[in-house]
């Protein structure tokens, strides 16, 4: 019993997070198939670089988390995405509004080290 309630928190924590993160990237990757780079540039790569990564980050990788392949592989590009927005991009800020990062950082932190589950294409029995 206790192992379906891990395997399905886990499917919960997967679901829940990347669906959420999807809805800020979203508008990133409409953005970027428009061919609009107009973008932030947090780490001095370009900002056309910045959004690419930053699509990959709250779009691309929760795509594949939700199905929960290559699960600690595409934790890093969320995690490194919230880390960036939550230490440099909203540095100055209040905690209150840094606090939405934060949270998505530990929840994808916490993927990376329990792997995705029994519920995905990626469970090794």
């Amino acid at each position: 019993m206790k192992n379906s309630s891990v395997n399905l928190g886990l499917l919960i924590l997967r679901l829940g997070f990347s669906i959420s993160l999807m809805t800020h990237g979203y508008g990133k990757f409409l953005k970027l198939i428009q061919g609009n780079f107009e973008f932030a540039d947090p780490i001095g790569i370009g900002p056309a670089s910045s959004l690419i990564l930053a699509v990959v980050g709250e779009f691309v990788a929760p795509i594949l988390l939700i199905i929960g392949w290559k699960t600690r592989l595409m934790t890093l590009f969320p995690t490194i995405t919230m880390l960036v927005a939550f230490v440099i991009v909203h540095d100055g800020d209040p905690f209150s509004q840094k606090e939405k990062s934060l949270m998505y950082l530990i929840a994808f932190i916490t993927l990376y080290f329990t792997g995705p589950g029994k519920y995905s294409l990626g469970y090794k029995e």
